[in-house]
Parts: C-alpha cells; structure tokens; sequence
C-alpha cells in the first residue's frame, strides 16, 4: 500500500511541476525572471523552516556546505529555465527540461567512469532527434529560448546528481532548507543588484508566486523526498518525467498553445529517448531464460 501511494506522491509531484511552467508563463507577464524566482525561493524557504526548522539545530558543517553547493546549483538551473521561458513556449521548455534524465549518466560516467550501456546511447541518440524535431526552426536553428532550456537541462541533472549523491549521507530535509535558502538569498541579491525591487503586485503576480512556491516548490520536494523511500529510483524517475507531458498538455489546456506536427513528433521521441534510458528494456534472450526458470 504504501508503495502505492507513493507513486501517487510521485505522479502529482509530476503534476504539479508541469503545472509550474504554465503558472510561470503567468509570472513573466507581470514580474521580471528574476523577481518570480527571487519570490518563490523566499517563500518556500520561510514555509519549510517554519515546518521543519528544528531539523536545522543538528545541521552539520557538511549539511551547510553541500546544501548551499546544491542551492547555487538549483538557482542557476531555474534562472536558464525562467529566462528562457522568456523566448521560448511553456510545452518546448517543458520537454527541453526532460532532457536531464538522459544527461545524469553522462555526468556519472565522468565523475564515476562508469560505463553508459547500449541503452543509454540509443536513448541519448533518439533525444538528440526528438530535439532536432521540437527546437530547430525553419532555418536550422535554434532561439535563445531553446538554448538556454537545455542548458537548464544540464544544470537539473548536476542538481539531480549531487542531490543523490549527498542523501545518502545527510539528512534530506535539512538539506533541501539550506538549499531554498541559498537559492533565495541569490535571488534577492540578484533583485536587489538590479535595482529591480517591485513595489505594486497585481494580484495574478502575486497567486502565481503563491502557487509556485507551496505547490511547485514546497510541496513537491517534500512529495518526491517521501516516496523515494518506498519505490525504485527507476520506477520514479519514468513517473517524474511525465512533467513535461502534463506541462505540454497544460499549456494547450489553459495558454491555448497551438502544437504543430514536428513539435509533438519531438515530444514522442524525447519521452521515448527518457523512457528507453530509465527502464532499460530486457534483452529477448534474457527474458526467455528468466521465464525458463
């Protein structure tokens, strides 16, 4: 039962974050990349202390270094990400994203030098396509708004990787806090260089921040953390990727996006690319013998 509801953990997690491109193209109408991110940061951070703040007391020099580590990680990955919202459509920044579930096994091969097998090329090859079909424009190429999406790829899967890497040692709630907090004081500091302090909201500024920061932000973390004590890392990696389904869907539902025929051509084989990496398909040969047995 308990593996059960945490995939539901999981799937609303995915739900929520596709949702999240959808409420930040709402954010940039009314508010700079910046200050949407500076704002949600500081709110979730002041919802998790307020929650979880106690955890902080036994916070070792180790926690505070690797969380403010994956703090700078985690703005810069958002900064690309909302920046490039900017110029690009909220469904081709949604899958653009995905593309981290293909790169983490890049980085492990070359921090760990551990082998990336067939299945991980086929899948990187096939996400190299899908790419191809959902950015590359008329001329062959490819807009500020795309480029700097899957360089928001990259940064999420360095995050994905050293979260990962350091959960298995500290405590994934303290971690997460001094991770928003450093995300946030980076945000206003950037705000605050810029001289770009807002002084009205309008009212659809201010639900979006909101939204973000306990459903986007909050929430989900604190969703995703829970369940993977329950379920395969596999099982959440292809039921969190589905983000960026819900964010296509999402935007057609509530922005009236128009897809066009190559875009949902891309879409298809960026999943397909995701999917074939996660899941690695058994060989033929081996699945005879296990039903041999």
């Amino acid at each position: 039962m308990k593996q059960y509801i945490a995939d539901g953990m999981l799937l609303v997690t995915a739900i929520v974050w596709g949702s999240g491109f959808v409420v930040t193209a709402i954010a940039l109408e009314y508010l700079t990349a910046y200050q949407v991110m500076a704002g949600r940061f500081l709110l979730a951070s002041i919802i998790l202390t307020v929650l979880f703040g106690y955890r902080l007391k036994k916070a070792s020099k180790s926690v505070i270094w690797k969380g403010i580590l994956l703090g700078t990680i985690l703005y810069i990955a958002f900064a690309l990400q909302t920046v490039g919202l900017q110029y690009t459509t909220p469904s081709k920044n949604a899958f653009l994203t995905a593309v981290n579930v293909i790169i983490v096994p890049l980085i492990a091969f070359a921090v760990y030098k551990r082998r990336i097998d067939g299945y991980e090329i086929i899948g990187s090859i096939i996400a190299i396509a899908g790419i191809g079909f959902l950015s590359l424009q008329g001329s062959l190429t490819m807009n500020i708004g795309d480029a700097l999406s899957l360089a928001c790829a990259v940064a999420f899967a360095f995050d994905i990787f050293c979260t990962n890497l350091f959960v298995q040692r500290e405590d994934a709630i303290a971690l997460t806090i001094i991770q928003f907090m450093t995300a946030s004081f980076l945000g206003v500091l950037v705000v605050v260089s810029q001289g770009d302090i807002p002084t009205t909201l309008e009212k659809e500024a201010i639900y979006s921040i909101i939204y973000l920061a306990i459903f986007s932000t909050t929430l989900a973390y604190l969703f995703q953390n829970i369940a993977n004590q329950y379920t395969s890392a596999t099982k959440a990696a292809i039921i969190l990727s589905t983000e960026s389904f819900f964010g296509m869907v999402l935007s057609v539902i509530f922005l009236h996006e128009v897809l066009t025929s190559r875009m949902v051509v891309g879409a298809v084989l960026i999943l397909l690319a995701i999917l074939i990496a996660e899941v690695k398909p058994a060989h033929p040969k081996k699945r005879m013998m296990k039903s041999s047995r």
